[in-house]
């Protein structure tokens, strides 16, 4: 991560990129005038005309359809502050010091140094430099900077008593000491802990064996700077797909970029590849690619690419990623509504019987380890949110995710059920469509009783903590999106969700506010593929304005950077801000291509027929044509005419189009005309406000019957939770509390804009606090491994040839309810990446209690212990007996490695 983002570190970018203000859009009804005397909307950010984008200095033009020019140039390296901030980190984690303590050092020369060298440091203890920077004074290019790292005290503590006790409580044991990094703010330094490992020019060294560890840095190279191309110009054949124009030569011009780079998209294999610096096929991306576009576009290369992403068992196939991806990770299932969009497109049987079981057990996998019978509600990471920190508190590890139910996440698994009950209606099986019309109503229900904020007008971002789970105020803007999309919110609701979703001066920003501290990618980033499916939404809910935005935050950047890129950093619009980027980004193209084919001209496929539903906003009337495009047996060239979204009149060869609806028998070659009513919809807002970070999540402590965390400078008051209940709202930064009974409190941080922090880490507090522990090795044969750290006499070891079965005796001495979790060590993996999460199920005799997670917590780190998700069991006085079982839907993504350690059983009375 190249920079840890700070609003007044940008500044200076702001301004010469444009003005960082609040935007006030201006959509123009194009006239008979040139169009350098139009715009067809602008702000104060940029301005976007027939033929052109521009933002400031720049200027992307259309020269022709198939060519256009850009003079941008990213200033993301023009006005790097010197004053560095960095940490330590052992094995590639947040470990040296808590958040927002860093060490500091000023990047400037001097006289006969060859190197900015700070003094040396030493792990664990704050070092910031106190030169003063100069007014008016940057960053050098080619500045060498050199680290050195006094480990002693760490590498004492190992040979004194075998492990190293960090800030955190936390112990690093000696055979799992791997690394040391330095992670900070300016390239090539980074902040994304999860992948030092993959950046060894930031791994400190003890050539000598001293124990001081030392790096050399070169920060701000040129020749890292990152650029675009100043010219594109059509150079791959694209006329065997449908062609486009209109009265707006950038439009072409964009439309005809994103059909090369579809082209440009399709491996030797028959595949997609999903991004220029992304190689091969993944579930999520390919999935919402399809369904924006590549399934008219291409649907044999969509067939292709997610039958690869399909188990050999016949499961979806959830991609690599946090603690060991599924079931931490749960949103392969839009894979169903891909599949479903390339069946309502080509009509193929085959298809529809091939993938039907392929859905139908991946859901009934997710039925039994990721839905919550609680809220209704679907457990897992955020659809596409999927690194850690980007989106979630620093304080939940993957496991935490596991148990957080998040708003697009939830869109998707609704969608999947909706999807599968179609399906299974199509062949017959009413039964079967009878039970996912069930699973789909109850999310539905869930999502609009646990996660819609009256007050705000659009849903929560996700409800999160442990035993008692609090909702996350934030918009996150693909699942409100998908929200109106797919029909979770309806009628008022889905109109407000359009209206009042926070919209930034460049487009809807994945969640909103942003967190502090956290770099641009998912956090402080606009997606073009996100904005897409808002435009969807906007057209879906009759909002002009809003779609009339999404159009232009969809052109802007693509004519700009001459490519469709994955992302742009929300506060200034600039593609170089974010920590990864790629051009030629395949769900970003189908995203543009989707304005086209599902809003302009409408096209909604249902199983039978080609439903058009045409939505052209005022500032974009006029004329435009889609020749050649392909529907099952018939190609239609389409003229539309006018704007809004209200036919007046719809012809099939020059007759009359009952219902506006192709049917799917139609064969050959055929022309339809749409002329729209030319009346604006009812006028509707968008919620424009200033890109706003919320203060910083507290970290609380618990002495002396007091809850105690640190004041934060522009934070009013301070909310504080009791078993996921408001207690109190304070300005101090203390509160009294009993200990006399198990409560778990949390501290939200609330500023003078009314802008809230996540939850602080849940602090269970009292005589049950540590629960009753039942050591494993007890009723197990302990594992002859050497692994240290563990409790009591030894571990167990589990897998999917050892222990698959556990019964454990509990004995509780009163009735109530109860969190049992398990101690456990996973270090098959990292903790952001890999696919060996560890799945057990938990029973008392025959009844299903819930899924036990076992993440991975690091690279061989078997001396690395934590906690289960916690089930939440009722339980009579007495004596029962409980099962921890590998069964047939504990199957993770690896198939073959699906194993922990297992240290001891934890109960803790919660009610």
């Amino acid at each position: 991560m190249p920079a840890i983002f700070r609003p007044s570190s940008l500044l200076l970018a702001c301004l010469l990129v444009s003005s960082c203000q609040t935007q006030k859009p201006v959509a123009s009804t194009p006239t008979n005038t040139k169009a350098d005397e139009a715009p067809i909307w602008q702000s104060d950010a940029y301005k976007l005309f027939r033929d052109r984008v521009e933002q400031g200095a720049y200027v992307a033009r259309a020269v022709s359809p198939t060519e256009m020019t850009s003079n941008y140039r990213s200033p993301a390296n023009a006005f790097l502050s010197p004053k560095i901030s960095f940490k330590f980190s052992l094995n590639g984690k947040d470990n040296e010091m808590p958040s927002g303590q860093d060490h500091v050092v000023v990047a400037l020369p001097k006289a006969g140094a060859t190197a900015v060298e700070p003094p040396l440091l030493t792990f664990g203890k704050r070092y910031e430099d106190p030169a003063p920077v100069p007014a008016n004074t940057y960053l050098a290019p080619n500045t060498p900077l050199k680290i050195r790292l006094d480990l002693r005290p760490v590498l004492a503590a190992f040979k004194q008593q075998g492990y190293y006790t960090l800030y955190n409580g936390d112990k690093l044991y000696q055979q799992d000491f791997k690394h040391v990094f330095v992670a900070g703010s300016v390239a090539p330094l980074s902040w994304d802990f999860d992948n030092l490992v993959n950046k060894p020019e930031l791994e400190l060294k003890d050539p000598d064996g001293d124990g001081i560890y030392e790096v050399l840095l070169t920060l701000n190279q040129p020749q890292a700077a990152k650029t675009t191309a100043t010219q594109w110009k059509q150079s791959i054949n694209t006329t065997d797909f449908p062609q486009y124009t209109s009265e707006y030569p950038l439009a072409d011009a964009l439309y005809n970029l994103a059909l090369e780079e579809a082209r440009r998209a399709v491996e030797p294999d028959g595949t997609f590849r999903t991004g220029k610096e992304w190689a091969g096929v993944w579930t999520r991306d390919i999935s919402y690619s399809i369904i924006l576009a590549q399934a008219s576009l291409q649907p044999k290369v969509a067939m292709n690419s997610l039958l690869r992403k399909v188990s050999p068992e016949g499961r979806i196939i959830q991609d690599t990623g946090t603690g060991g991806a599924y079931p931490c990770s749960t949103d392969r299932i839009i894979w169903a509504t891909a599949a479903w969009e390339i069946y309502k497109v080509t009509g193929d049987q085959a298809w529809l019987r091939q993938v039907h079981p392929i859905i139908k057990k991946s859901i009934e996998d997710d039925v039994q380890n990721a839905y919550d019978p609680q809220t209704g509600l679907v457990r897992g990471e955020s659809s596409f949110l999927d690194w850690r920190e980007q989106t979630y508190p620093r304080w939940m590890q993957p496991v935490d995710i596991y148990e957080s139910e998040n708003l697009g996440t939830n869109a998707v698994h609704y969608q999947a059920n909706v999807v599968l009950a179609e399906m299974a209606q199509q062949l017959g099986d009413q039964a079967v469509a009878a039970k996912h019309q069930k699973l789909a109503s109850q999310i539905k229900e869930g999502v609009n009783q646990h996660l819609w904020q009256a007050d705000k007008g659009y849903y929560g971002q996700f409800l999160y903590g442990r035993t008692n789970l609090v909702l996350s105020p934030r918009a996150e803007a693909l699942g409100e999106g998908l929200s109106v999309l797919f029909g979770l919110a309806e009628g008022e609701r889905a109109q407000q969700v359009v209206a009042k979703t926070p919209i930034t001066a460049y487009g809807v920003p994945c969640i909103y506010p942003q967190i502090p501290g956290i770099p641009p990618y998912h956090n402080n980033a606009v997606w073009p593929f996100v904005q897409s499916f808002w435009a969807l939404a906007a057209a879906k809910v009759g909002n002009d304005a809003s779609l009339t935005e999404s159009m232009a935050a969809i052109y802007r950047p693509a004519a700009l950077f001459l490519t469709n890129k994955e992302n742009f950093v929300a506060e200034n619009g600039d593609f170089a801000g974010t920590q990864i980027n790629s051009s030629n980004m395949l769900w970003s193209l189908s995203g543009s291509l989707g304005l086209v084919y599902k809003v302009l001209f409408g096209m909604q496929f249902e199983p039978n027929r080609l439903v058009f539903h045409p939505f052209v906003p005022q500032a974009f009337q006029g004329q435009r044509k889609l020749t050649g495009f392909h529907y099952r047996g018939a190609v239609l060239d389409i003229e539309l005419q006018g704007f809004g979204n209200e036919l007046s009149s719809i012809t099939l060869d020059g007759q009359p189009l009952p219902d506006a609806a192709v049917p799917a028998s139609l064969t050959g070659q055929h022309t339809v005309r749409m002329v729209l009513s030319s009346k604006a919809p009812k006028a509707a807002t968008v919620n424009r406000v200033p890109n706003r970070f919320s203060p910083e999540t507290p970290t609380v402590s618990f002495a002396n019957n007091r809850l105690t965390w640190t004041k934060q400078e522009g934070v009013k008051t301070y909310n504080v939770l009791k078993d996921g209940q408001l207690l109190t709202t304070t300005a101090s930064t203390e509160l009294a509390v009993s200990a006399a009974s198990f409560a778990v409190y949390q501290v939200v941080a609330v500023d003078d804009l009314g802008l809230e922090s996540f939850a602080s880490e849940p602090l269970p507090v009292g005589t049950q606090a540590a629960g009753q522990q039942y050591q494993l090795e007890t009723i197990a044969p302990k594992a002859a491994l050497p692994y240290k750290g563990f409790s009591g006499k030894g571990f167990v070891e589990v897998s999917k040839t050892k222990n698959t079965a556990l019964t454990i005796p509990v004995t509780v001495t009163e009735a109530g309810l109860y969190a049992v979790d398990f101690r456990y060590a996973n270090g098959n993996g990292p903790i952001n990446t890999n696919n060996k999460c560890a799945i057990r199920t938990l029973r008392q005799g025959q009844k299903l209690l819930g899924t036990i997670v076992l993440p991975q917590r690091g690279v061989e780190e078997w001396s690395n212990w934590g906690f289960t998700n916690a089930v939440l069991v009722r339980l009579e006085k007495g004596t029962h007996s409980l099962t921890l079982a590998f069964e047939p839907a504990n199957e993770n993504m690896n198939g073959e490695v699906n194993q922990a350690m297992l240290d001891y059983l934890r109960v803790r009375k919660v009610q």
